[in-house]
């Protein structure tokens, strides 16, 4: 099980990076076609306010629909004890209390692997490595 932060997601419809969404896209066939995809609500969310908002390149009927896709892969719903297990990483390993929430969840959907720009590049959380897809571009 691979868990996709939203930025990678993000990278799937962003005409901006040309080389960050060919990347993107070729991750998220691959792990789509082995039904091997875990997000949280928390990814749900982020993407839906960034595709719309941050990069304006998706109108928010075509941003409905494309995370009514998303919501229908293994999501994890975030939840209090969710929120303590993220507090508890937050101060274990000095990270952002956003970027624990997506270890806890990736915990949660028992993920090997996180597919993340913003934590650590080959990190491990709490048994779970992160991949920052994009470092060699």
């Amino acid at each position: 099980m691979v868990f996709f932060d939203s930025n990678v997601l993000v990278y799937v419809h962003d005409q901006r990076f040309p080389h960050k969404r060919e990347t993107a896209r070729r991750l998220y066939t691959s792990y789509l076609y082995q039904d091997a995809i875990a997000l949280s609500t928390q990814v749900l969310q982020e993407f839906f306010v960034t595709i719309t908002h941050k990069t304006s390149q998706v109108s928010v009927p075509e941003a409905k629909k494309l995370v009514s896709h998303l919501a229908g892969l293994r999501v994890v719903k975030m939840d209090a004890d969710h929120i303590m297990a993220a507090i508890d990483v937050h101060a274990r390993y000095q990270i952002s209390f956003w970027d624990s929430l997506i270890v806890v969840a990736a915990k949660a959907a028992r993920a090997s692997l996180i597919l993340s720009e913003d934590l650590g590049h080959m990190q491990v959380y709490d048994g779970v490595r992160v991949e920052n897809p994009f470092v060699t571009q």
